[in-house]
């Protein structure tokens, strides 16, 4: 199963190709960090017919993802239009980007403190 899959903002996007699919077959779960899909596309029902040319897939496709820690599991989305799969993975609060806030130090935490061990120390020759 062809696929894309790209980073928009603060969610991934992932378009699979399941043309001739039936919606009702396409699965989507995630088990820990493996993202998995899955699709069957049904047998030809045409009968008594002598084939010239039989080269579109029939049969079950599956496709596992590994997802890493910046994935939102509990609010992944999917659709299926026009033989397109499209699953939203949206990016964990806590791996968004965010901006530190800088506060004045009191003069305790001010304090610099010195290396003790002169291993630390670097010399320059």
């Amino acid at each position: 199963m062809p696929m894309d899959l790209y980073r928009s903002g603060d969610h991934y996007v992932l378009h699979a190709d399941l043309p001739g699919v039936d919606p009702d077959s396409v699965d989507v779960s995630i088990d820990g960090a493996i993202l998995t899909v899955t699709a069957q596309r049904s047998e030809r029902t045409e009968h008594d017919v002598q084939w010239l040319s039989s080269e579109r897939f029939t049969g079950g496709y599956m496709r596992r993802l590994s997802l890493g820690q910046d994935i939102d599991a509990d609010h992944i989305a999917a659709t299926y239009q026009n033989g397109v799969l499209t699953v939203t993975l949206p990016v964990a609060a806590r791996a968004k980007p965010r901006h530190i806030e800088i506060t004045p130090a009191t003069p305790e935490e001010a304090k610099v403190v010195e290396p003790t061990d002169s291993s630390d120390q670097h010399t320059t020759t």
